[in-house]
C-alpha cells in the first residue's frame, strides 16, 4: 500500500480546496426545498463551482475502470439511494431526505465533501438516521491520531450505528486524497481496533460512512452509478476530508456553514 504523506505546502492546497467544497454546500442549502429536481440543484452547483470559484467539478465525466463517464457535476443520493445518485428530473417532495456528495478541484488538489439535508419535515426515522449517521462520520473522526490505526476508525462507527439499531454499507468506503481523487488508503467503515494502517502525521483521507435504517445490502441501479439499498430502507451518509496531524486531527472541509461538531469529538 502506497499512501501519500502531504507536504506543508500541499496540507495547505489542501485547506484551501477542502473549504471550497464546503462552502458549495452552504451555497446549495436554502436552494434544497420541495419542487426542486436534482438536476437543477445540480446545474446551480456547477454554475458556482466554475463561475464564483474557479473550480473544477471532480465528478463530472469521472470515470474509474469499468465504469462509464458520470455524466453530472455532483451527487444527489435521495431516501433509499445510499451513493453516487444521478441528478435529473427528480423532484424534491417534503420529508426527503437528500446527501449532496461535492468534490472540487483547485490548483490540482481535491476537496471532497458531503452533507444530507432534510427537505421540509422529515420523519422521525429518518432525522434520527441522519444524525445517527453524522455521530458515525464524527466517531471515526475523533479516532484519527499519529499511531493509530484504521481499524480504530471503522469499529468506532461501526460500534455506534449497530448500538443504535443501524446498518454499515460495506462495498463503499473512505479513501486518500490528494491530486488523486481517490488515493490509498482505504478507509472502512467498520472493523476492529488495532489492526490495519498504521496513521502518520501527512496522511490525508475521506470518512464518509453510509448508513442504513434497515440491512446493509445494496444494489447498483441500470445507469451504471446509483447505488440504493436492496430492502428500499433510507440510507444516509455525510463525509469530512481529515488531516492527520502530530497531536491528532485537523478537519480540511470546514466553512462557514459547516454543521458543528458533536460534544464528544
Amino acid at each position: 500500500m502506497s499512501v501519500v504523506i502531504k507536504t506543508p505546502q500541499e496540507i495547505e492546497r489542501m485547506r484551501v480546496a477542502g473549504r471550497l467544497a464546503a462552502e458549495v454546500l452552504d451555497y446549495i442549502a436554502p436552494h434544497v426545498r420541495a419542487g426542486v429536481t436534482t438536476g437543477q440543484l445540480d446545474e446551480l452547483c456547477h454554475r458556482y463551482m466554475v463561475e464564483q470559484q474557479q473550480t473544477t467539478p471532480a465528478p463530472l465525466d469521472y470515470a474509474p475502470p469499468g465504469y462509464r463517464p458520470f455524466p453530472k457535476s455532483v451527487c444527489t443520493s435521495v431516501n433509499h439511494v445510499v451513493c453516487h445518485g444521478v441528478p435529473g428530473e427528480k423532484k424534491l417532495k417534503a420529508g426527503d431526505i437528500v446527501n449532496i456528495d461535492i468534490t472540487v478541484i483547485k490548483d490540482e488538489y481535491h476537496g471532497d465533501t458531503s452533507r444530507m439535508f432534510y427537505v421540509g419535515a422529515p420523519s422521525i426515522l429518518a432525522k434520527r438516521l441522519c444524525e445517527i449517521t453524522y455521530e458515525c462520520m464524527w466517531h471515526g473522526i475523533a479516532a484519527v491520531r499519529p499511531g493509530g490505526y484504521l481499524g480504530d476508525i471503522g469499529q468506532a462507527i461501526q460500534t455506534h450505528a449497530e448500538n443504535h439499531g443501524f446498518s454499515v454499507v460495506r462495498e463503499f468506503c473512505g479513501h486518500g486524497i490528494g491530486r488523486k481523487f481517490h488515493e490509498e488508503p482505504q478507509v472502512l467503515h467498520y472493523g476492529r481496533a488495532g489492526t490495519g494502517l498504521k496513521l502518520q502525521p501527512g496522511m490525508i483521507f475521506t470518512v464518509e460512512p453510509m448508513i442504513n435504517a434497515g440491512r446493509p445490502d445494496i444494489r447498483q441501479l441500470a445507469d451504471g452509478w446509483t447505488i440504493v439499498t436492496k430492502d428500499h430502507s433510507l440510507s444516509a451518509q455525510w463525509e469530512h476530508t481529515v488531516l492527520v496531524t502530530q497531536s491528532g486531527f485537523e478537519v480540511l472541509t470546514v466553512s462557514p456553514g459547516t454543521p458543528a461538531k458533536p460534544a464528544f469529538a
